[in-house]
């Protein structure tokens, strides 16, 4: 009754950089953001509202063949971690994989040397925040082919 909450498309169903989303709640402050939104900006494009509608009214078919999808590439990336001997975070929820880094290291340097040496990026933990640091993230959103490559050039580095 006195408030809303907000969510967004964009990893459920693969519309990262598309800035679509949507809030549900008090119908009173869904007005008024309606009317602030109109004032900020000139609206989403026509064809990502048509492609929201069509994942949300699809929102089961498309989630279960996703979560395969990122489940696979999630074992890819816990397996090649564990061959390697580094930890991570055990998630079964996300599309990425939150890993500590080796011991030596802070995150940006980690990260930095798995690009010089292996040409693949991974994202430091120091970039999300001081909590972050000490972790890399690996993202799960590349194809199985390029995630197994970048895990055997990061094996071959370790």
């Amino acid at each position: 009754n006195v408030g809303i909450e907000l969510n967004s498309l964009s990893k459920t169903f693969n519309m990262t950089g598309w800035r679509i989303g949507y809030a549900v709640g008090n119908e009173e402050i869904i007005e008024s953001l309606g009317k602030y939104k109109t004032n900020v900006d000139s609206g989403v494009f026509n064809a990502i509202q048509y492609a929201a509608a069509g994942a949300l009214e699809n929102y089961r078919k498309h989630t279960e063949h996703n979560n395969k999808i990122y489940n696979k590439r999630r074992e890819m990336v816990k397996k090649a971690l564990d061959e390697i001997g580094i930890d991570y975070y055990n998630s079964n929820a996300t599309i990425y994989v939150w890993a500590k880094v080796p011991q030596g290291f802070a995150s940006e340097s980690f990260s930095k040397m798995i690009l010089d040496r292996a040409n693949v990026v991974i994202t430091p933990g120091s970039a999300f925040g001081e909590y972050g640091e000490g972790y890399i993230r690996i993202s799960l959103t590349i194809a199985d082919n390029r995630l197994e490559e970048a895990l055997n050039r990061i094996r071959n580095v370790l």
